[in-house]
This record gives C-alpha cells, sequence and structure tokens, in this order.
C-alpha cells in the first residue's frame, strides 16, 4: 500500500472516530436507561440540554426548553401505558412557558406515578416541569429556581414595580404596555402552578407555594437547593439512584480547545 493510500485510510478514519464515539456513546445510554426502566418498572425519559460550542466559529449556542422538546415527551408520554410509572430525568436552565407546561400537564395527566430526577440542576421552565410530579428527587447540591415570567430581557415583577414607585404621568406608554402585560403574565402563570400542585397539597399551601415560586420572590435565577426546597414544603427527596447520575456522564459536554475542570478518574493517593 502506497504513501497516498494509507493518508486517505488515515484520514477517514479521523473523520470517522467522532461518529464512532457518539454511537458508542448513545449505546451506553440506552443500555442503563434499559437497566433502569428494568429495576424501576417504569418508563424514564430524559431531558438534558447542554451548551454546545460551535466548531468552526466557536461561539456558544445555549439549548433550552422548546416546542421540539415538548412534541417529544408527549410522544413519548402518550406511548406509555396508563398505569406504567414515568420517570423523567431533567437537565435544563429552562425554557418557554408554552413547551414547559405542555409537558408539565401532559406528566399531571398521567395516571401512572410520576417521579422526576434532577441530578444538577432545573431551573425556570424546568422547575415548571418538576412540579407536576407526584415526587421530585434530587442530588442534595441539585437546584430548583423560581418561574416567574421575563419579557424579554426583563422580569414581569420587576416592571410592575414601577407603577408602585413612579408617576403613571411620567411613565411612557411603551412600559405601560410591558406592565399590562406582566400582570397577565404573573397572574397566568400563577394560576398554572397552583394548577399543577392543587391536588398534591393542601388548598392554602398550594397557593403559598405558586405565590412564591411565579411572583418574583427572587431573582430568576435564583437556585432553590434540596433543603431550602424541603423547608418551603415542596415533596422533595435525595434519594436518586446511582444509575441516574451516571447517566449523566454520558451526556458529555461538547469537546472545547481547553476542559475547564479536570481530575484523575481514580486518585493517586489509592492506588
Amino acid at each position: 500500500m502506497g504513501f497516498n493510500e494509507l493518508f486517505w485510510l488515515f484520514f477517514m478514519l479521523a473523520a470517522m472516530q467522532p461518529v464512532i464515539k457518539q454511537r458508542m456513546i448513545e449505546s451506553a445510554r440506552q443500555r442503563l436507561i434499559a437497566k433502569i426502566e428494568k429495576n424501576r418498572g417504569s418508563r424514564v425519559i430524559l431531558l438534558v440540554h447542554r451548551q454546545e460550542t460551535m466548531s468552526f466559529l466557536g461561539f456558544p449556542v445555549y439549548k433550552y426548553i422548546n416546542v421540539d422538546d415538548s412534541e417529544e415527551v408527549l410522544r413519548a408520554i402518550q406511548m406509555t401505558d396508563d398505569d406504567v410509572p414515568i420517570d423523567l430525568i431533567l437537565h435544563t436552565p429552562g425554557g418557554l412557558v408554552l413547551a414547559s407546561l405542555q409537558i408539565a400537564r401532559a406528566l399531571k395527566r398521567h395516571k401512572g406515578k410520576v417521579t422526576v430526577f434532577v441530578p444538577h440542576y432545573a431551573m425556570s421552565g424546568g422547575t415548571l416541569i418538576s412540579l407536576a410530579a407526584d415526587e421530585i428527587v434530587m442530588s442534595e447540591n441539585a437546584v430548583l429556581g423560581p418561574v416567574d415570567p421575563q419579557l424579554g430581557e426583563y422580569p414581569a415583577a420587576s416592571v410592575l414595580k414601577l407603577l408602585e414607585q413612579k408617576d403613571i404621568n411620567k411613565i411612557d406608554d411603551k412600559t405601560l404596555i410591558l406592565a399590562d402585560i406582566s400582570k397577565k403574565a404573573i397572574n397566568q402563570l400563577e394560576n398554572a402552578v397552583y394548577e399543577l400542585l392543587c391536588d398534591k397539597y393542601e388548598d392554602e399551601k398550594s397557593r403559598e407555594l405558586a405565590k412564591i415560586l411565579s411572583t418574583g420572590t427572587w431573582t430568576h435565577d435564583y437556585p432553590i437547593t434540596f433543603d431550602e426546597a424541603k423547608k418551603m414544603g415542596l415533596h422533595v427527596s435525595s434519594d436518586i439512584p446511582t444509575e441516574v447520575m451516571q447517566l449523566m456522564s454520558l451526556y458529555p459536554q461538547p469537546v472545547r480547545r481547553t476542559s475547564s475542570v479536570e481530575y484523575l478518574p481514580i486518585p493517586k493517593h489509592k492506588s
């Protein structure tokens, strides 16, 4: 075999390596999902968002819950028998209220037990989905987040504050329109959260949680820890299966030039 043939063979193998690696990771994920389903007698659904980096231009692409996600999750729920429990594994910064609510309401309607697992974080729309579950299982270091609506770059609750702090005659028409939309958005989301919670908690508690989570109690990126969620009265536990945490390692962050985190899988002091 000549040099040219060797060169092209090497080139083809190098080009195929990422594809082969991806197929191996997908196969490993499917085996682990099957193991969890067998052990728990459930349907496992994963909704995982990773930040991706374009290989050529090098800028980040942020992924979030969108209508494509809701279509896929709704299809998976519909394919699940009524008496089969659903285990939803969430790892997401949030996303569209419409898509998140569609998923949450579909989970609420499912007759079998619904458990949401949060290995690391499920913020905003991810928390909204979690509230539809019969049980939220978080790792001890995982976080949820507030579900208060955002109008573009502005929190709806902050826009409403302007009406309290400024003379209405000195506020421009655009801001007044935003304030009107903000009031409607907060009311709609507060009612939606109450709807998700009302059959799992007492009425007063459901309304209290809906108000705390949807009316701008904190900044939108405020991390609600396991301890705080428990203190609030949410049905959360920290008994997360090892296999769920293992699954997250099979969703690797796309390769960057230099990893920001590095460690030895087996510490040298144990060798």
